[in-house]
């Protein structure tokens, strides 16, 4: 076992901390949390949610095989390593309801076998192509008698409320939920609520009153604290009821803001014919096909059509990111419907997730995560040259940085979609051409194929960085 790396985000529970050593991921489980892993493990319960793909696999190591600096702890566990780290603000509106109808599945049936989650954290789910995952198994402990649900607060301020800012005011959460990595505050959605959710009792009930509870104990520390000493216990069938009844609404709840933008209806508008698009398809299936990434970046990968198209080619896995917040709800609809090796997500090109939290650490940023095989970038360039004003240069630099192949298609000005970008402003883009843009690649990589596959002149240019000198 190679030498061990302290996971950045593993730091704050004091039962143990997440560790990589090589490929390996590494679970240590502290002499303080060994009854409780015992009593969880003992039960069964983590062996069936295993078996079910609702939690990480987890296998104790034998303590002949562990490194000597890790004599100390009472277990090690190894998980299989996830294909993609992703976090909640890059989630669609989808795939933050699944991760929390995840949350509350698992959390539903750990206490028919008297255990529950000690925490509710949205960071402890993790997507297997459109397929929640559980991942923190030290969340996992014995139930006590008469308990509240000690982590409800915090399921709300990271699950429900990004939810409900969609779902009732049509906003959507991500760059709020990346600007506050703990969620958004229940006192902040409660002051934002229109009159007519305000009479729903679902909203009362999780969002008013928790909201007015809390302001209370703002104003008055002292005797909030006495009173929550002096609280009665909550029965195990009315802990139960409550976690139900959460469930049940959340999955009744869809985004506000329903209506066509450009990019989510792109499929069934985009300006290829259909012999354009057909053969732009079969480029991607064939560059997968001799390329056989084990995982592939699909950058403005819309809805997915290209991403499918790679993983019929033959890749094995797909990370597609689109700023168009229908695209990604679209795109993982699909993925779940179609159960493709597919994870669609939210994606300012031209303001990456960075690194953040503790020590600008505890969450990766995007291009320290996008460490792909393979890239393919269609239709997108144009979007941060023309539509955001960054150099056509630093855009080919960046996107041939993501991965060692792919490719790149350019959009000419001629083509109608970038005239409609420029119909209201002035072209101050006189570098922006075919010549600049092919040596801009040549600069970084070797160009090793060209394709023409729309009449206005769009192209796909391969590259190979692996053998550019």
């Amino acid at each position: 076992m190679s030498d061990m790396t302290l996971n950045a985000g593993s730091f704050r529970d004091p039962s143990g901390h997440v560790y990589e050593s090589g490929s390996q991921i590494l679970r240590t489980v502290h002499e303080r949390a060994r009854s409780a892993y015992e009593q969880v493990r003992d039960s069964g319960i983590l062996s069936e949610l295993v078996a079910a793909g609702q939690l990480i696999g987890c296998a104790e190591v034998e303590r002949d095989n562990w490194p000597s600096q890790l004599s100390d702890v009472a277990y090690l566990i190894e998980h299989p390593r996830i294909p993609f780290i992703s976090y909640p603000y890059e989630w669609s509106f989808y795939e933050l309801k699944a991760a929390a109808l995840h949350h509350l599945d698992i959390q539903i049936a750990l206490l028919k076998r008297d255990i529950v989650l000690s925490d509710a954290s949205a960071y402890n789910v993790q997507f297997i192509g459109p397929k929640p995952v559980f991942i923190d198994l030290l969340s996992l402990r014995p139930y006590r008698e008469g308990e509240f649900w000690q982590g409800h607060r915090q399921f709300c301020e990271q699950f429900l409320n990004p939810l409900l800012l969609r779902a009732i005011l049509g906003v959507p959460h991500n760059t709020w939920f990346r600007g506050s990595l703990e969620g958004i505050p229940t006192l902040h959605l409660a002051k934002m609520l229109p009159l007519k959710s305000r009479l729903s009792w679902n909203v009362f009930s999780q969002v008013l009153m928790p909201a007015s509870l809390e302001q209370r104990a703002l104003d008055a520390p002292e005797a909030s604290i006495e009173k929550a000493k002096s609280n009665k216990k909550l029965s195990r069938a009315a802990y139960n009821g409550f976690l139900l009844q959460l469930r049940n609404w959340i999955a009744r709840l869809n985004p506000a803001d329903t209506g066509k933008t450009v990019w989510g209806e792109y499929a069934n508008t985009h300006t290829y014919s259909d012999d354009e698009a057909g053969a732009k398809k079969l480029a991607i299936r064939e560059f997968a096909a001799s390329v056989k990434p084990s995982r592939l970046i699909d950058l403005g990968c819309n809805t997915g059509d290209y991403s499918v198209a790679a993983l019929e080619g033959g890749a094995e896995y797909v990370i597609g990111f689109d700023f168009d917040q229908r695209a990604v709800d679209k795109a993982f609809l699909r993925a779940e419907d179609q159960k493709l090796n597919f994870l669609p997500l939210w994606l300012d090109a031209a303001n990456p997730s960075p690194n953040q939290g503790w020590k600008q650490a505890e969450r990766r940023g995007f291009v320290e995560r996008a460490n792909a095989d393979a890239l393919i970038a269609l239709a997108f360039e144009h979007h941060l040259a023309i539509g955001r004003n960054v150099p056509l240069q630093d855009v080919v630099d960046w996107l041939v940085s993501l991965a060692p192949v792919g490719i790149i298609e350019f959009v000419p000005k001629n083509d109608s979609t970038v005239q409609k970008m420029l119909a209201l402003r002035e072209d101050i883009f006189p570098d922006y051409d075919e010549a600049a843009f092919e040596s801009a690649i040549r600069q970084r990589a070797a160009l090793v194929g060209k394709q023409v596959i729309s009449a206005s002149g769009r192209t796909l240019y391969r590259y190979d960085r692996t053998g550019a000198r």
